[in-house]
């Protein structure tokens, strides 16, 4: 025989069932019907929530402590990842800023890439110092090409 829960859901099953409703992804979903179901008492105990969820004990028990500890927010959480830390930064970028703000500039952004090189010893792709230039700084490289007449 399964275990009984030992949970106080503090939300009412209209507003559970409302947020269900109004879920978009399955990750909200999952975890809201899961307290739907302990609420109206459709589940009553762990292996089975389990079983009609398609979830392991383990999973279930992870996202009942979620929900102990700080309630719904909580449970509903989504942790993103911070992501890699920029290759261009600090003293790097700030010195590249006013390189870009001076009249000559650089011709292109392979350019840029060979300064980084030469300057501070980086290596950073061509893509990364686009993206850094045209989207992040919205900087324009400075020097124009040189235009000719075909008649």
């Amino acid at each position: 025989m399964g275990r009984p829960f030992n949970l106080e859901i503090s939300e009412s099953a209209e507003y559970l069932s409302k947020s269900l409703k109004k879920a978009r992804t399955a990750f909200e979903k999952e975890r809201l019907q899961m307290l739907w179901w302990i609420k109206t008492g459709q589940a009553t105990q762990h292996q089975e929530l389990s079983r009609m969820l398609g979830r392991d004990g383990s999973t279930v028990t992870r996202w009942l402590q979620k929900y102990r500890q700080g309630g719904l927010a909580k449970l509903l959480e989504v942790k993103a990842s911070p992501g890699a830390t920029p290759k261009i930064q600090g003293e790097v970028r700030s010195q590249l800023e006013e390189k870009l703000k001076c009249s000559e500039g650089f011709s292109s952004y392979g350019e840029i890439v060979e300064w980084l090189k030469q300057e501070f010893d980086l290596e950073v792709k061509y893509q990364t110092v686009y993206r850094l230039v045209h989207y992040q700084l919205q900087a324009k490289l400075k020097i124009p090409r040189p235009h000719t007449n075909s008649m």
